[in-house]
C-alpha cells in the first residue's frame, strides 16, 4: 500500500492495534503525528502542557523537528520508540513536541538557546527547559546511550542542586534577549556601492570556482545569494561574478541534488559537487529556486534554466500541490524507512527498463564511476555538454534531446508506482506566498499564462482560507496559530509580484492593508525594526527578531524591501523612511557578511543604483508590459493601467487611443514615449 500522506496515514492506523498513543493523536501536525504511539507521553506546546510542568514541578523537554528530517527519524526509532528510554522521559520531565514549520517562533528561541550553549544547532533540537520555559541544556541529534545519560543526570541535578539549575537558567535565558540585539546606528549614511564592493570582495574568497557555490560541504542552493549576486553583476558590469553565479547554477541543475526525472531541488547537497543530496524536498527551496532561474532565464536566456523552470513547476504541480489550489510543506527523504530510495536506480533496473537504449542514457545521466553512491545504487546527474554526448554517441543533438525527454516520462512513470516519501501537507503561508511568487514571477519571464492561473488560484485559497474577515493571516490553513512576520512579508512581495505581473490593483491595495497590520502589530518603535511575532501572541521567554538571510530570507529584510517599492507605487516618504531607517542598522553586517545578509544587500542595489519607476498607460498596455519583461533591469518597478487610474505613478497620464510609457527615477518623470525602444534607451537597457 503506498502513502504518500502523512496525516492519512496515522488516521489509517487508527485501526490497527497500538501498545501506546498519547496526546499527539489529537494533533493535525504530520509531524506530530509520527510521534503518535511513541511510548513517551508528548504533549504538544499549549497552556495546558506548561501549566502542567508547573504543577508537577518538573523540567520541560522539549524536542523540535519536522516530518522530512531525517535525523529526526533516526532518534526517534532509537530513542523515543524505545520502552526504557521512554520510561526516564515520563518519570522526569513534561515532554513536548513541536513542529518547527507550525511554531517558528518556538524553535527560532530554542534553537538560539542551544546555539548559545553548543556554538551549534540543527535539527532534531531537543533543549531542557525549567517548569516556566527558560532554557537549561540542549542539542541536536543524541545516541541512545548519551540521551539516557543526560536524562539521569539532569534530574539528578534538578533534585538535588535546583538552585544550581534555575542560576543557569538566569544567565542563559538573558544570554538568548541579549543575541541579535538590533544594534541601532544613530549616524546617517549615504548608502554608496562602496558598501557591496567590499562585501562582495571578501565574499568572493570563500567561492569555489570548480563546482559552484560555497567552498565548503555540505552546500545549500541559498537562491537570495544567487539572486543578489545576479543583480549586483549585472548592475556593477561584472563578468567575473556573472561567471560564477552561472557555473552555480549550472552545477545544481546538473547535479544529484537536482532531480533529474522528475524536477525539483533536494534541500543541500553532502558534498563538494552537488552530487548527492539529502534527499528531502522543501517548498521552500524550490519556489526560491524558480523565482532565480527565472530571472537569470531573463538575464542569460540559458535553455538550461528555462528547463529547470518547467520541471519544477512541473514536480510542485504533481506532488506538492491540494486539490483547492494550496501548496503543501515538503517531501520526506525517506522512503521504507531508506533515504533516497525513491529517487535511486541499479544498473539492472536501468537496462531491463531501456533495453538497448542504457548506454546512451547511462552516458547521458552518468550510470558510472561519477554517478556511483552506494549499495548499488545511482544518482542521475549530468556532467558533458548535449553536443559532446551526441557526437560520442553518433546522434545529432536533436534526437539527443527526444530520447532524453521520452526516457525521463518513461522512467517517471516507473517511479511513480514505488512507494512514495512521505508528504507533509500542512499548508503554511509564507511558504504559499513564496510559490506564489514564483509562479507570477515564471509567468513574467516566460508569459506562460498556465504559470499566471495557479498563482492566481493560490492567492485566492490563501486569503480564504489563510486570513480572517478583518485581513489578519494566519500561519496555517488550519487558521490555529497566528500569523508571524514571514507571514505577512512574503505575502507581501507575493500580491506586489502579482500586480506586476496583470496590473490588477486590487493586489497591491491588499498588500498596502497587510503592511498597514505589520506596522501596528509587529513594530518595535524604538529600533524601526520588526518582531517575528504579533503583539497579539502571547509572550515566550524571549520576543525575538529575525534579522539575518538564510535559506530564507529574514522576515525583516523582507518588510524592508516591500516599504522601499510600496514607496516608490505610493509615493510615500515615510514607507521609504521606514526602510532607510532599517536598511542603516544593517549597513555594518552587510559589509562584513554578505552572504548572510544578501536580501539586504539587495535593497542597498535600490537605494545605491539608480531606480527606475516604469508608467505604462494606454490600450496596448499588456503588450508593452510583456515586451519590457523580455529584457533584464532589476532596480525598478512597473506599474501600468489600459484606462484612467488614481495610483499616483498613473494619475492624469491616460491618453485616449495612445500607449505611452514614462520613465522616472529620483522623483523625475521624462517625456513620455511611445515605442519600447526608446524607453530602454532613457534606462540604458539593451
Amino acid at each position: 500500500m503506498r502513502y504518500k500522506n502523512y496525516t492519512l496515514y496515522f488516521y489509517r492506523m487508527k485501526e490497527f492495534s497500538y501498545s501506546h498513543t498519547n496526546a499527539l493523536i489529537h494533533e493535525s501536525s504530520p509531524y506530530l503525528l509520527q510521534h503518535a504511539h511513541n511510548p513517551v507521553n508528548w504533549l504538544a506546546w499549549n497552556e495546558a502542557s506548561l501549566e502542567k510542568a508547573k504543577t508537577e514541578n518538573k523540567l520541560i523537554l522539549i524536542s523540535v523537528g519536522y516530518s522530512a528530517c531525517h535525523w529526526c527519524h533516526v532518534m526517534e526509532h532509537e530513542s523515543f520508540e524505545d520502552e526504557n528510554v521512554a520510561k526516564l522521559m515520563n518519570d522526569y520531565f513534561i515532554c513536548i513536541k513541536v513542529d518547527r514549520e507550525e511554531r517558528p517562533d518556538i524553535d527560532q528561541v530554542y534553537m538560539l538557546a542551544v546555539q548559545l550553549m553548543t556554538g551549534q544547532g540543527g535539527w532534531p533540537l531537543n533543549c531542557f527547559a525549567l517548569p516556566d520555559g527558560r532554557p537549561i541544556y540542549g542539542g541536536t541529534y543524541f545516541p541512545k546511550t548519551n540521551w539516557m545519560n543526560i536524562l539521569l543526570n539532569l534530574a539528578d541535578v534538578y533534585q538535588h542542586e535546583p538552585e544550581k539549575v534555575i542560576d543557569y537558567a538566569k544567565q542563559l535565558t538573558e544570554g538568548v534577549k541579549l543575541a541579535e540585539l538590533v544594534k541601532i546606528n544613530s549616524e546617517e549614511k549615504e548608502f554608496t556601492i562602496e558598501i557591496l564592493h567590499k562585501s562582495v570582495t571578501a565574499w568572493k574568497q570563500r567561492f569555489d570556482e570548480v563546482d559552484g557555490g560555497p567552498n565548503k560541504a555540505p552546500k545549500f542552493p541559498l537562491p537570495n545569494n544567487y539572486q543578489f549576486l545576479l543583480r549586483y553583476a549585472h548592475l556593477s558590469k561584472s563578468d567575473e561574478l556573472l561567471q560564477h553565479v552561472a557555473l552555480t547554477l549550472k552545477k545544481m541543475a546538473c547535479g544529484g541534488i537536482y532531480d533529474q526525472i522528475g524536477g525539483g531541488f533536494s534541500r543541500y547537497s553532502v558534498d563538494h559537487f552537488w552530487k548527492v543530496p539529502h534527499f528531502e524536498k522543501m517548498l521552500y527551496d524550490n519556489s526560491q529556486l524558480v523565482t532565480l532561474y527565472s530571472e537569470a532565464y531573463q538575464k542569460t536566456k540559458n535553455p538550461l534554466y528555462k528547463q529547470v523552470v518547467y520541471e519544477t513547476l512541473a514536480f510542485v504541480e504533481r506532488e506538492l500541490t491540494s486539490p483547492e489550489g494550496g501548496f503543501y510543506s515538503a517531501l520526506d527523504a525517506d522512503s521504507e524507512g531508506i533515504e533516497g530510495k525513491y529517487y535511486v536506480w541499479t544498473k539492472d533496473e536501468l537496462k531491463e527498463l531501456l533495453k538497448e537504449k542504457f548506454n546512451l542514457f547511462a552516458d547521458y545521466f552518468n550510470v558510472n564511476e561519477r554517478g556511483f553512491w552506494e549499495h548499488n545504487n545511482y544518482i542521475l546527474l549530468r556532467n558533458d555538454e548535449d553536443e559532446m554526448i551526441a557526437k560520442r554517441n553518433n546522434i545529432s543533438v536533436i534526437d539527443l534531446q527526444k530520447f532524453i525527454n521520452e526516457s525521463k516520462k518513461q522512467i517517471l512513470k516507473i517511479r511513480e508506482k514505488r512507494i512514495h516519501p512521505g508528504l507533509d501537507n500542512k499548508i503554511i503561508t509564507s511558504w504559499n506566498a513564496l510559490m506564489i511568487k514564483a509562479y507570477s514571477d515564471a509567468y513574467t519571464v516566460f508569459d506562460e499564462k498556465y504559470f499566471l492561473d495557479i498563482a492566481l488560484k493560490n492567492i485566492d485559497f490563501l486569503l480564504n482560507n489563510c486570513a480572517d474577515e478583518n485581513g489578519k493571516l494566519y500561519h496555517l490553513s488550519t487558521g490555529k496559530v497566528n500569523g508571524f512576520l514571514e507571514d505577512y512579508s512574503f505575502t507581501i512581495e507575493a500580491l506586489l509580484s502579482l500586480y506586476e505581473s496583470t496590473f490588477d490593483e486590487k493586489h497591491l491595495h491588499k498588500a498596502k492593508s497587510l503592511m498597514q497590520y505589520v506596522i501596528t502589530h509587529f513594530q518595535d518603535k524604538d529600533s524601526g525594526m520588526f518582531y517575528f511575532t504579533s503583539d497579539e501572541d502571547k509572550a515566550l521567554i524571549s520576543r525575538k527578531m529575525e534579522l539575518s538571510d538564510n535559506v530564507i530570507p529574514a522576515s525583516n529584510s523582507s518588510i524592508a524591501k516591500s516599504f522601499f517599492i510600496f514607496g516608490h507605487h505610493f509615493e510615500n516618504a515615510d514607507y521609504i523612511e521606514i526602510s532607510r531607517h532599517m536598511l542603516n542598522n544593517m549597513l555594518g553586517e552587510i559589509e562584513n557578511y554578505g552572504a548572510g545578509y544578501s536580501n539586504w544587500a539587495m535593497l542597498l542595489l535600490y537605494f545605491s543604483i539608480p531606480f527606475h519607476e516604469l508608467a505604462i498607460v494606454g490600450k496596448s498596455v499588456d503588450e508593452k508590459r510583456k515586451n519590457l519583461n523580455k529584457h533584464y533591469y532589476p532596480n525598478k518597478i512597473f506599474v501600468g493601467s489600459a484606462s484612467e487610474s488614481s495610483l499616483p505613478l498613473l494619475l492624469n497620464r491616460y491618453k485616449k487611443d495612445e500607449t505611452l510609457i514614462y520613465v522616472c527615477k529620483n522623483k523625475v518623470c521624462l517625456a513620455p514615449v511611445k515605442e519600447l525602444e526608446e524607453a530602454l534607451q532613457l534606462m540604458n537597457i539593451e
